[in-house]
């Protein structure tokens, strides 16, 4: 059972203890992202209750989890100072809120599928490199940089590498033991089966440790206790109203000052353009690779920061770091978010004396570890396999996301990515053709002559409005370029989205592009199965769809080297078509059909003779086909001979050199009332043309009743309801198909005309 269809029973517990783990990370991060921001401690866990409990209810996401962004912190800081007081700026954070839930409403959450997936990847590798090296000072106990804080410039002067090497001459020994006794464990419960299979998320167990460790050692006095500073510092209120205390308002009027609107302006773009692709990057590491709906998730999102707003938090967007805690936690659905929430507001109001007691480098080993499995080496082996085109986009993103911050990188990146397809051809439409095959229908898509990564979002909204279930057929024959992110989607959605949304997907043309090899998931001909599942009903419906697509110019396109192969032990047609031998009227390919589908019977006039007759008997009580098609045809060369050869009284013999005719055409001429013949001189212009067709229309309705009455085989299977007898005339003209019944046709209703038998 996927993971978005398990009951509660198993998903709660889950949720729960990953619900932990994303507490203990968040809490941290929380208080570092204050302090870098200018701002007072508490309003960030304001912002982190508000970002779990409200956006988590109202997100669509599954994995996402929200909160105060470290990505905003410089913003932040700026627009506190140019607005002069903290109450203004908490007024630009609610009408940033508004403006989000207005962005979403208008569903301009789209923006985030024009970022190519090299991009996304390296924002991924970029967050794991920058929690490694950031955290590996908190490890050792070197905290002069403040937990949360992601950019390279730091507030107190120093950098993301200068800190590295500050951290030599300043290694805490109880915080190193504590971090790096952490750092071991968490290596060794991704490697030790017994230890994954323990019922409590292993970031509670590694905290729990550093607590007992540091309680130890204050205990016996010893000089390497973690002291007070390194360890994490919740504001404590005494009762419940003190609580109350710390929350602070806007002044009503902050609200009708321009530079508050500016300020609101700035935040909603800058935060809005950041939970897109933090919802975008969650959403590619997710196991059961959902699709987070971007809009609600902007929705969701103003109204957390509308209410932050107006109690005094932070701005907040979707966080990659706590979405990531909460992947690798084994989170399932978005309880997970919203129990985290609960859990901040819990504790802080009730033990925060006892969150106090954490040590930094207990989490900092959580959030390094969180790294090394957002920048694997196995991820950068792979651009790497991609070529140029990707990964140095990919390498130019992390490497601008480490050296600046997470929206400057990914921009960078960008403008890197639209240099290496600035040559592909970008207008070219997908084409989408529903396809009816016997088996079932099957979503063709076609692919452009040139597929880029703005093609991207196209191509998954199609994949992702194919209902579970569903069949889908990639065409590549007629593209002569394949962007390595398109590419990289499509490995995707074979291997991952598709499976995990039961949908089975076929590619043809890919072997071309050295990509994988073309292969056919779902049976694309007749085989018993599909026969089995067929009656006469589904089986007309089955060429009535196939005719209009003959009309259309949309012919399925079959891979008939397989079908050979997969044909090549036994048959098990649908239909046994008894038709003309003109040229003009290949049963196949006007009902556009595959090998193995039909029955192909062929004789002028289309009669019944004995022979035609035990083939029919054949094709349906031996090998099961549910429908008979007698099919006519317009402009029949054969009915004509025979209206000209009655009217002048003459055997085909002595008229024409072929001697064998005579029974055919005396077979054809039983459909024609003597009385309404005239001379070939006595014809109006087109009258001889429609009186010949309506002939043919006549001889396909005698020929179904003489299949009745000389077949006791075929009376029987019509009787029992296993097979039915339609009459079809083809239009040389237009290509159309016109089916009709009779009488003789069936026990059942069909869905065609009725019509009289003289």
């Amino acid at each position: 059972m996927p993971h978005n269809q398990a009951p509660l029973s198993v998903t709660l517990p889950k949720d729960i203890t990953a619900s932990l783990a994303v507490f203990l990370v968040a809490l941290p991060l929380c208080l570092g992202i204050a302090l870098a921001s200018n701002a007072p401690l508490f309003v960030v866990l304001i912002s982190g209750i508000v970002g779990g409990i409200v956006v988590g209810m109202l997100s669509g996401s599954h994995k996402s989890v929200s909160g105060p962004a470290a990505g905003l912190t410089a913003i932040v800081a700026a627009q506190i100072a140019a607005l002069g007081s903290f109450e203004a700026f908490l007024a630009a954070v609610a009408m940033a809120g508004v403006i989000q839930i207005l962005m979403g409403t208008f569903r301009l959450g789209f923006i985030a599928s024009f970022f190519p997936m090299s991009v996304i990847k390296g924002l991924l590798a970029a967050i794991g490199l920058i929690l490694i090296l950031k955290q590996i000072p908190h490890v050792f106990g070197h905290d002069a940089d403040v937990e949360g804080e992601m950019s390279f410039e730091q507030p107190d002067h120093e950098n993301t590498f200068t800190e590295l090497i500050a951290t030599l001459s300043d290694i805490l020994p109880g915080a190193a033991l504590i971090g790096i006794a952490s750092v071991l464990f968490l290596l060794a419960w991704d490697k030790v089966k017994a230890l994954k299979k323990l019922p409590v998320p292993s970031a509670l167990i590694v905290v729990l440790l550093g607590v007992v460790i540091n309680l130890m050692l204050r205990k016996m006095g010893h000089a390497w206790e973690v002291k007070a500073s390194h360890l994490v510092q919740v504001p404590a209120a005494k009762d419940f109203q003190a609580f109350l205390g710390f929350l602070q308002f806007p002044g009503v009027e902050h609200f009708s000052n321009p530079l508050v609107f500016k300020a609101a302006i700035t935040v909603a773009l800058v935060a809005t353009l950041e939970t897109l692709l933090n919802l975008e990057a969650v959403d590619k590491i997710d196991p059961d690779q959902r699709q987070s709906p971007p809009n609600r998730e902007l929705v969701a999102q103003g109204a957390g920061n509308l209410i932050a707003g107006l109690i005094g938090g932070l701005p907040m967007t979707s966080v990659i770091v706590r979405s990531s805690v909460n992947i690798n936690a084994g989170g399932r659905t978005k309880l997970v978010a919203i129990l985290h929430g609960l859990l901040l507001i819990i504790c802080v109001v009730t033990v925060p004396h006892w969150l106090n007691e954490i040590p930094l480098s207990a989490l900092a080993a959580i959030l390094i570890t969180t790294g090394f499995k957002l920048a694997s080496p196995k991820l950068f082996k792979e651009m790497w396999t991609e070529g140029a085109p990707q990964f140095l986009p990919f390498f130019i993103t992390i490497s601008a996301i480490v050296l600046t911050d997470l929206l400057t990188g990914v921009l960078i990146g960008l403008g890197a990515s639209i240099l290496f397809i600035l040559h592909s051809n970008l207008r070219n439409p997908l084409r989408r053709v529903m396809e009816k095959h016997a088996a079932g229908d099957v979503l063709r898509i076609e692919l452009a002559s040139q597929v880029s990564f703005l093609n991207r979002a196209a191509l998954e909204k199609v994949f992702f409005s194919v209902p579970r279930g569903g069949r889908v057929l990639i065409d590549a024959r007629g593209t002569d370029f394949i962007d390595p992110d398109i590419r990289d989607l499509l490995s995707d959605l074979r291997d991952k989205t598709a499976p995990a949304r039961g949908i089975e997907v076929s590619f043809i043309g890919m072997k071309d592009h050295n990509f994988f090899d073309d292969y056919v998931q779902f049976i694309d001909y007749t085989s018993r199965e599909v026969q089995s599942g067929l009656n006469p009903q589904s089986v007309l419906e089955i060429l009535q769809a196939g005719n209009q697509r003959f009309l259309a110019g949309e012919r399925i396109q079959r891979d008939f080297g397989r079908q050979i192969t997969a044909t090549a032990t036994g048959q098990f047609p649908m239909a046994a078509i008894l038709g003309c031998i003109d040229s003009r009227a290949p049963a196949e390919t006007v009902f556009d059909l595959g090998l193995g589908d039909i029955f192909s019977a062929r004789v002028a006039g289309n009669i019944a003779t004995p022979e035609l007759l035990g083939s029919l008997e054949y094709a349906t009580a031996v090998v099961g086909s549910k429908l008979i098609v007698v099919l006519g045809h317009t402009s029949c060369g054969a009915v004509n001979a025979a209206v000209d050869l009655l009217a002048a009284a003459k055997k085909a013999s002595e008229a024409t050199p072929c001697a064998n005719l005579d029974g055919l055409v005396s077979e054809i001429q039983q459909a024609i009332n003597p009385a309404t013949l005239k001379k070939s001189d006595a014809w109006a212009p087109g009258e001889k043309a429609a009186y010949t067709n309506e002939i043919s229309r006549l001889n396909v309705i005698r020929t179904i009743k003489t299949i009745r009455q000389r077949s006791t085989t075929l009376d029987k299977l019509v009787l029992e309801g296993k097979i039915a007898i339609v009459g079809a005339l083809y239009d040389v003209t237009s290509g159309e198909v016109s089916f009709f019944q009779t009488a003789e046709s069936s026990t059942g209703k069909l869905s065609v005309p009725m019509v009289a038998v003289a």
